[in-house]
């Protein structure tokens, strides 16, 4: 008899290669990728999974092994996270607009053993980038340094020397019977890890930050199910597939649905609006300026997009003209905010598909179910509705911890198992939070979350550079972008426009400071903390003037 949609979770979902052989069950003949010409069914996705299961199994991938992508938003990344995790490994997703040494230090913290990448992304190629950020001669694997890595496979793309292409490592793991692929997969658990989503913080140091099986599918299922996301529908994912946003609520969530995911390498409008309407696209979620940028385009108006229906967009203030817009000039039905980090597996709050559109874009919502928000003070205790306080999170999304990290898990997570999240908010009475700043100095570049701190520490590689600090400033299109104010080192002399090539060089192009600021010191507090209040007080004055 049918499993009841009640307890489907308990019974099949508990992991995620239990999800695709469901998936399967249910969908067989259905669409579940299209990538461009390549179309993949739910019942050929799982032949070519078992596939590459059992070229993991061949390489020697254990339980518990990391594995890490390095590759843009294609079809092949899909099989190989589903392989590796039906394999017992962790996916390590590695962020496409990383450098070679930031690419490096995931794989060194990370531990990974095999790490999947394409021969060319953006006119970068990924393994040059990280040889020669490891300092490895010619021809040869970065292994210096990165003692782990074992091997590098090219999804796609020319393989380089000493890597190994897609095609090869399938058919090495002919060796491996199809019943020890899925024997294998059958033993993974719901509280083993499904992966270690890299993200930065206050130190400087990206971390590592450990989610389960059970914990990805019950909060993704929770998502999917107040977005709305339902089977059949058409999900054009322009959210990287490194980020929780592409991942999680992409592709994950289209295969417990029945969704057909239709993965965006890279974001041009007019490809997107193109893809919208030959592919009959219904759901597109992104952040505010993906919408901003459809709608500010001058052939708009040209693209049938009315089989758009749901947007679930966030990570920024939104003005409720654009949701109005997004109604009115692109069509779509239901728009949903929300708000969550990477600790909270990704999702903590979420506005619902009734809400008025005020509330939508001056909220994120309030809590998904089963899941615990609230508002404290600077000692721990809940504050009354309307005072602003940092936003804490408390249930089962809430991360295992940081990956060999101890001293930073328990400086985020106390003794009750409320998730510090370093974001201030206000809650309504309602139960409905608006994030109004920012603890730990975070800004949000397109989407994209910068850290000061990490950036400053990048940038203090320049051998030029003595000091910088840097803040997030407002932009119309962006939301934010940094700036960065920056004292030079005794007799060294540098440009502004050399600072800032020199960032773009080295660093992902989220992180890069829109403006650079020389100084001749920067200013204190009595502790000697650098006083950014007043850097970004200054930073939007200076915004203006440009503006006029």
């Amino acid at each position: 008899m049918p499993v009841d949609e009640a307890v489907r979770g308990d019974l099949i979902w508990g992991t995620i290669p239990g999800v695709l052989a469901d998936a399967v069950s249910r969908f067989d003949t259905a669409e579940a990728i299209i990538d461009e010409e390549v179309r993949v069914s739910f019942g050929d996705l799982e032949l070519q999974v078992l596939r590459a299961t059992r070229a993991f199994l061949a390489a020697g991938v254990e339980r518990g092994d990391r594995v890490s992508i390095w590759a843009p938003n294609i079809h092949e990344w899909v099989i190989a996270a589903l392989a590796l995790q039906s394999a017992g490994a962790v996916l390590v997703p590695i962020n496409t607009r990383f450098k070679g040494a930031e690419a490096g230090y995931v794989l060194d913290k990370s531990g990974a053993r095999v790490l999947l990448t394409v021969g060319d992304f953006l006119d970068a190629d990924f393994v040059s980038l990280l040889r020669d950020a490891r300092g490895g001669p010619e021809g040869q694997l970065p292994v210096g340094g990165l003692a782990s890595l074992e091997r590098i496979v090219v999804l796609r793309g020319d393989p380089a020397t000493s890597t190994t292409a897609w095609a090869d490592f399938l058919a090495s793991g002919e060796v491996v019977s199809e019943d020890e692929a899925r024997s294998r997969a059958g033993q993974v658990q719901p509280d083993d890890l499904s992966d270690i989503l890299f993200t930065s913080g206050t130190t400087g140091n990206p971390k590592g930050v450990m989610c389960t099986h059970a914990q990805a599918l019950r909060s993704f299922r929770s998502w999917s199910e107040v977005v709305g996301l339902r089977e059949g529908d058409r999900y054009l994912i322009v959210n990287p597939f490194f980020h929780a946003f592409g991942y999680k609520a992409g592709w994950l969530s289209c295969l417990m649905m029945g969704a057909t995911a239709v993965p965006q390498a890279v974001f041009d409008v007019p490809e997107v609006m193109r893809r919208v309407v030959e592919e009959r696209i219904t759901v597109l979620p992104g952040p505010p300026t993906l919408y901003q940028s459809i709608l500010n385009h001058p052939d708009a108006g040209s693209f049938d997009m009315s089989k758009l229906r749901l947007a679930v967009t966030g990570a920024a203030v939104i003005p409720v003209e654009l949701i109005h817009r997004m109604e009115r000039e692109l069509g779509f039905e239901t728009i949903i905010t929300g708000y969550g980090l990477t600790e909270a597996c990704g999702i903590a709050t979420m506005c619902r598909y009734d809400d008025d559109p005020e509330t939508i874009a001056t909220t994120s919502g309030r809590a998904i179910p089963d899941v615990e928000v609230r508002i404290n003070d600077d000692e721990g205790e809940e504050l009354a509705r309307g005072e602003p306080g940092e936003v804490v999170v408390r249930g089962y999304n809430v991360m295992r911890g940081y990956f060999e990290d101890p001293a930073e898990t328990e400086a985020t997570i106390d003794s009750d198992g409320w998730l510090h999240t370093g974001d201030i908010g206000v809650m309504d009475e309602r139960g409905y939070v608006q994030i109004t700043d920012r603890k730990k100095d975070m800004f949000i570049m397109g989407g994209f979350n910068a850290y000061p701190a990490e950036i400053e520490n990048l940038m203090l590689a320049n051998e030029k550079i003595a000091q910088v600090a840097v803040v997030g400033v407002p932009d119309q299109r962006m939301g934010e972008v940094g700036m960065a104010y920056v004292v030079l080192r005794p007799g060294e002399a540098a440009s502004e426009d050399e600072i800032a090539k020199w960032c773009r060089d080295n660093m992902a192009n989220y992180k890069v400071p829109r403006y650079v600021e020389l100084v001749d010191d920067l200013p204190l507090n009595a502790s000697g903390k650098v006083l950014k209040y007043q850097l970004r007080e200054r930073g939007v004055a200076r915004i203006r003037s440009i503006a006029g």
